[in-house]
């Protein structure tokens, strides 16, 4: 009875202990899902397509070695011992988990999201207009599959058809689906069967790519290849066998954008004579390629860093022609006997050479490197083949804008610079500048030693001089130049404050172990801020200024003019209120100003380097055959060298032939009319015996009598005013002589 007593109280026992243990098993299922089921596990590829719904860009890097996965860069070791390599070992890097929009054309996206469909369509009025009128038909379910058609923003018959014609593709995030991993282009007699791989795999695009086309040739194709879904077997495919973008190219299309590939043949031939066209060429882009970034801009271990300047390109989307040449005194490799003089082709292969004869540290574009005048239509290839010798030398560059730059192009200046900036190499710190400034490309870096100091040594100052005046205009003469505004006058006096003096000339980590070599530099220390070089198209009225006279009465204009005035009428007075106004030091007696050099380019054959209130303002002489010039004027390249890390500043040019010309010290010992700043090397090197004497002297006398002493001197008597900032120094040397401090520092 008892038994059976107990024994009816288990089921309820049993029941108040399940619901409790149910419920907890309940929620630790939820928290595993959220927490742990739900996320993905781990995988050895760099990257890695989630599902449809939300697929991130995971990594970037190399899982096994942690660097930028980019098999065409040239990273540095990844054991370097540099502050700037280690910099440089994740340049190129994209955020991680970033999602891109699906249906937005933008090359310059780094997506890794596959395309799944392509198709040709014409359009008898321009898309941008036309909306969905031109676009591939398809239905919500083939959206939800595929995604939706983008059309990209380049038409193939811009200059050699009767009428609009596109490409469009479908991107998706789905893994479910067949994805395009090649592309090929065939001729209405050619087969399928030539293609490699299964004919089962090639997919024929919707439409022909010379629809259109005048005068009409016959039909040329677009065939993808696809390989099956990726749902489920996750090893089939590489991120890198997919295509993930397409763009259309114009021109030679010798340099492409970075990661991309040209289709076998282009879509429209390019030819010469009585009716010239320009070549087509589609080009793809398969996986992601990170863009390289060149390392922080830094000085060599030796103290030397160097710049090429390249004046006046005047690129066109064709070959261009040359002007003012006699191709027959061209050096060898220039151009092969009996072919045509191609001005941007020549340019090219002299500016190639020139990079493996210089060696620069860094290529700065002085503007005009777009013709305008109606030869310069779309902007992304004339840039491609600008940039394109200096990228594949793999050298950190530069650019300013000119006025012809976005002059009867397709892009706007701020277009143009976002462009600019995603290119291979190009400095980082290039940008369009503040809001409030006016122009696009008003900038600075700082170029800074190779130690582990990483001293700011060098200023390098980019400003944008505009192209031509918004009033004055009228039809039967053109635009005045236009000149710097005085929102970048405020600019540059702005940045040129917050710029901290550093002790000159540098001293680099471990140059006390050299011994006397410094030692006898000690004497000559003092305060001041960096060398500065300023770089602008356009000249500043007071280039052509007279020249100041030297000590010796040598007038300090070196070189040539063969061009008129370039500048504009208009002076704003940025050299007066701006340049002449930011000194290099606080120091009363120090009167240099931080601008040592202004570099311009826009007159071809002009080619001087004149000081004025000293500062040196020079001409990089015209660079390319494609830009006018004068018979026995040579091609140039304008190269200056700061050397004694920053301390000295010498510029000569390089010819077309190799010649070195204009040799020329305009900053630091040798130089022209040199500035000599006796009364604050005097004072430095009075404080330096002061303080060496010091240190020898067992028991010093009493501060106020040793200032007394100090200033009893013959040099302060006659000039107390000019040694005024050394007492302070003197007493603090006198407190660190009685705190025992046996190294005291002389500046």
């Amino acid at each position: 009875m008892h038994v059976l007593q107990s024994l009816s109280f288990i089921p309820k026992r049993v029941f108040r202990l399940i619901v409790p243990i149910v419920c907890v098993f309940l929620w630790s299922l939820a928290l595993g899902y959220l927490f742990i089921l739900n996320q993905l596990p781990p995988t050895p590829k760099a990257f890695r397509q989630l599902s449809w719904q939300k697929w991130d860009l995971v990594s970037l890097t190399d899982s096994n070695s942690g660097t930028p996965s980019n098999p065409g860069s040239n990273t540095n070791n990844t054991g370097g011992k540099e502050w700037w390599e280690y910099e440089e070992l994740s340049a190129g890097e994209a955020p991680a988990s970033v999602s891109l929009p699906l249906d937005v054309w933008s090359p310059l996206l780094p997506h890794s999201t596959g395309l799944t469909e392509i198709a040709i369509r014409p359009c008898l009025v321009p898309p941008s207009i036309a909306g969905d009128m031109c676009t591939p038909k398809t239905t919500p379910e083939e959206d939800a599959l595929k995604g939706k058609w983008v059309r990209v923003g380049k038409d193939i018959n811009a200059v050699t058809g009767m009428w609009w014609l596109s490409i469009y593709y479908r991107r998706t995030r789905r893994l479910d689906v067949p994805l395009i991993t090649a592309l090929h282009l065939l001729r209405s007699n050619e087969s399928v069967s030539s293609l490699p791989g299964s004919e089962h795999t090639w997919v024929r695009a919707d439409g022909d790519l010379h629809d259109g086309l005048y005068p009409s040739e016959d039909p040329l194709y677009l065939y993808y290849q696809v390989k099956k879904p990726l749902a489920g077997i996750p090893a089939a495919i590489e991120l890198e066998e997919l295509v993930t973008e397409v763009d259309v190219q114009y021109g030679e299309a010798k340099h492409v954008a970075w990661g991309f590939s040209k289709s076998n043949i282009p879509v429209v031939d390019g030819r010469e004579g009585n009716k010239p066209r320009q070549a087509v060429w589609v080009t793809y882009r398969k996986g992601m390629n990170p863009v390289p970034k060149p390392p922080p801009l830094h000085f060599s271990d030796d103290g030397k860093f160097k710049i090429l300047q390249v004046a006046d390109l005047h690129y066109s989307v064709s070959r261009g022609q040359c002007f003012d040449v006699d191709p027959s005194t061209l050096p060898s490799g220039l151009l092969s006997p009996n072919d045509p003089c191609h001005g941007d082709t020549v340019t090219q292969s002299l500016l190639a050479q020139t990079l493996a004869a210089e060696k620069p540290s860094l290529v700065v574009f002085t503007g005009d490197q777009l013709n305008g005048q109606t030869t310069s239509w779309d902007a992304q290839s004339v840039l491609l083949k600008a940039i394109g010798e200096v990228i594949a030398a793999k050298i950190p560059w530069a650019l300013v804008f000119g006025n012809h730059d976005d002059e009867d192009t397709d892009l706007t200046r701020s277009e143009m610079m976002k462009i600019i900036k995603r290119m291979p190499y190009a400095v980082r710190e290039m940008e369009e500048g503040p809001q409030w400034v006016d122009g696009v490309g008003n900038w600075l870096v700082k170029v800074k030693s190779a130690d582990s100091s990483a001293t700011h040594l060098l200023t390098l100052y980019f400003l944008d001089s505009h192209a031509y005046s918004k009033s004055g205009w009228t039809f039967w003469k053109t635009a005045d130049y236009d000149w710097i505004k005085q929102s970048q006058i405020d600019w540059y006096l702005e940045q040129s404050a917050l710029i901290a003096p550093i002790e000159r000339p540098f001293t680099p980590d471990g140059a006390k172990d050299l011994g006397g070599i410094w030692e006898t530099r000690r004497d000559e220390k003092r305060l001041a801020k960096p060398n500065g070089l300023m770089f602008f198209h356009i000249p500043l009225p007071e280039s052509y200024s007279p020249a100041d006279v030297s000590n010796s009465g040598e007038t300090l204009l070196y070189g040539q003019q063969l061009d008129e005035n370039g500048a504009p009428k208009k002076n704003s007075g940025f050299f007066e209120k701006g340049i002449l106004k930011a000194k290099e030091s606080d120091d009363p007696t120090n009167t240099r100003h931080e601008i040592k050099v202004v570099a311009n380019g826009h007159c071809h054959i002009t080619d001087f380097c004149k000081r004025v209130k000293g500062v040196w303002l020079c001409f990089g002489g015209g660079s390319s055959f494609a830009g006018y010039g004068k018979v026995g004027f040579d091609r140039r390249f304008r190269i200056y060298e700061a050397l004694d890390y920053g301390e000295t500043i010498r510029t000569y040019k390089r010819g077309q032939d190799g010649t070195i010309m204009g040799d020329l010290i305009l900053e630091g010992k040798g130089s022209k009319g040199r500035h000599k700043m006796r009364h604050s090397v005097t004072a430095a090197r009075r404080l330096g015996q002061i303080q060496r004497s010091l240190i020898r002297t067992p028991s010093p006398p009493p501060p106020s009598r040793s200032l007394a002493t100090m200033q009893s001197t013959p040099p302060f008597k006659q000039e107390p005013h000019k040694y005024a900032l050394l007492i302070p120094a003197y007493n603090l040397t006198l407190q660190a002589h009685e705190s025992s401090i046996t190294t005291i520092p002389t500046s």
